[in-house]
């Protein structure tokens, strides 16, 4: 995995999940602002219509103005909206935000508006409820005390029952606050508050307040848990998609390829889940078109190269049958054997040039000696060669890294061709030199011939490729020789050039590859 590639990866995650983590910020910040104005109007209903259904609750309950600044008023004492005042129009309860808590607004039966003032509603709320409580009950004889319990817990939604055992009492700090206010506030599990009240005549009661606002209620869970799988829907979508879309440039370039378009390539920008895949898919359509390429060079060169000696054997035994003598006879079936020699020869060339242009052949790198390998080659060419001069020189430098890792037949091969071509050409001398270092393995292949031009220094290294003039087909070849040293190259990791011979003017052929196989090649 490329490091673009995972920077990119990681960039859109964080972007997803910072997005993600935003929209459920807002969600959760606007629902609950919404939820809790809803709570804190249902909360306080049940106290606001109790209070509205009192003629005068200013005055019944007088402890309540001071505490929470009960007070009755029209709409427009309070400056009320024209929203709210619709609201309060319909009997509902209204629940304002103000700088110090909430403010109350309920419509009593007269017309008027009563308001109450919580500064914190929940507990302010809870406090309001038990005082209500204790103040019905504590003048209530002992025998209907049971039958307005249970009115007061219908109508103000809470639930109100009696300390009957010293298990219910509660720690001696909040006794002692007890007999102080006549009255307690306690909390519960989930932060629940329950009131605890003295009567006059010290009996205890116990009221349980309704639940607290919840934040965390199952409405926004289930919201914001339907938010996080669709925004990761379509993340994921977006993202499969975006492979999808590649995949299918890969699968419409394969079908071209398939309907004979051997030029059509994956385009795929750098970085992406499937570059590396478009870089492959591409390298084996370049393979496959050079080798498709290279198929057809080979069946119209071997076709041609392959009518002249086989015309030559047909001659010959036409020839054969009308021989008059011996010798005649004799002429005739050399002739024949140097054609069928030629064809071994040419066989031999097509098929391991198309074993090294077809994936190469499985090559065994080993441990073995370059100068050793170029002398056997000098003295078998010196053997063939009679009459040409050709020269090995391998200085001392050269002798001591001598050892790298090559598959010695091809590197024999590669380097006979080259010093048999240029026996071929050479008017009379050829010289053969070795340059090895710690890095590098790089072998001269010089003869004094007519030598190549420039222009066509690529192109002696085609296959079944022959130049004018000197390099015709009465020098011999044919054609692959020059083509099976470049690919033995190729693979051992190095390169063939051709250039002029500074010394002796002729061409100058040069082998140059690396003296250690890199760990990461494979052969």
């Amino acid at each position: 995995m490329s490091l673009k590639f995972f920077l990119k990866a990681y960039v859109r995650i964080a972007g997803i999940a910072a997005l993600v983590m935003l929209v459920c910020v807002l969600l959760y910040s606007g629902i609950n602002t919404v939820r809790e104005q809803f709570w804190h109007e249902r909360a306080a209903q049940p106290l606001m219509e109790w209070l509205a259904a009192v003629p005068d609750p200013a005055r019944q309950y007088h402890w309540m103005p001071p505490l929470f600044g009960l007070k009755t008023g029209s709409s427009d004492d309070f400056q009320l909206s024209a929203v709210t005042a619709e609201r309060l129009g319909y009997g509902q309860v209204v629940a304002e935000p103000s700088g110090e808590g909430y403010l109350f607004y309920v419509a009593t039966a007269g017309g008027d508006v009563l308001r109450l003032r919580l500064e914190q509603p929940y507990r302010d709320l809870s406090r309001a409820l038990a005082l209500i409580v204790r103040w019905h009950l504590d003048g209530v004889a002992l025998a209907q005390r049971p039958d307005v319990s249970a009115q007061l817990s219908k109508a103000l939604h809470v639930a109100i029952s009696p300390v009957q055992s010293l298990a219910e009492l509660p720690e001696q700090a909040v006794l002692d606050r007890l007999s102080e206010s006549n009255l307690a506030l306690l909390r519960v599990n989930s932060n629940r508050l329950s009131g605890l009240i003295r009567l006059s005549e010290g009996d205890l009661l116990t009221v349980k307040m309704p639940a607290p606002f919840n934040p965390w209620g199952w409405p926004v869970i289930v919201l914001l848990l339907v938010v996080v799988g669709s925004v990761l829907a379509l993340a994921l979508y977006l993202a499969l998609r975006f492979v999808d879309g590649h995949l299918r440039k890969v699968e419409s370039v394969a079908i071209r390829i398939a309907r004979g378009e051997m030029g059509a390539r994956v385009e795929s920008e750098d970085g992406t889940l499937v570059s590396r895949l478009a870089s492959a898919f591409n390298g084996m359509a370049e393979h496959i078109q050079r080798l498709v390429q290279v198929q057809r060079e080979m069946i119209h060169a071997v076709s041609h190269e392959l009518r002249t000696p086989v015309a030559r054997i047909r001659f010959g035994v036409q020839m054969i049958e009308s021989a008059s003598s011996p010798e005649a006879l004799q002429k005739q079936m050399s002739g024949i054997d140097g054609d069928i020699q030629e064809l071994d020869e040419l066989i031999d060339e097509i098929l391991t040039y198309a074993r090294l242009e077809q994936g190469g052949p499985v090559f065994s790198l080993r441990e073995d000696s370059v100068t050793d390998i170029v002398r056997q080659v000098v003295a078998e060419q010196r053997i063939i060669r009679e009459g040409i001069d050709i020269d090995c020189r391998i200085d001392e430098a050269s002798e001591r890294w001598s050892l790298a890792d090559v598959e010695p037949r091809y590197i024999h091969r590669a380097v006979q061709n080259l010093v048999g071509n240029a026996a071929r050409y050479a008017a009379g001398r050829v010289r053969v030199s070795c340059h090895l270092d710690e890095d590098n393995c790089r072998i001269d292949v010089e003869d004094d011939g007519p030598g190549i031009p420039e222009s066509d220094w690529e192109k002696v290294f085609t296959a079944f490729a022959r130049l004018d003039d000197s390099r015709t087909r009465t020098s011999g070849g044919y054609g692959l020789g020059l083509s099976i040293v470049r690919r033995i190259l190729y693979w051992h990791g190095g390169q063939a050039f051709v250039g002029r011979s500074e010394g002796l003017g002729g061409a100058r052929f040069s082998l140059v590859w690396p003296r250690r196989k890199p760990p990461e090649v494979v052969l």
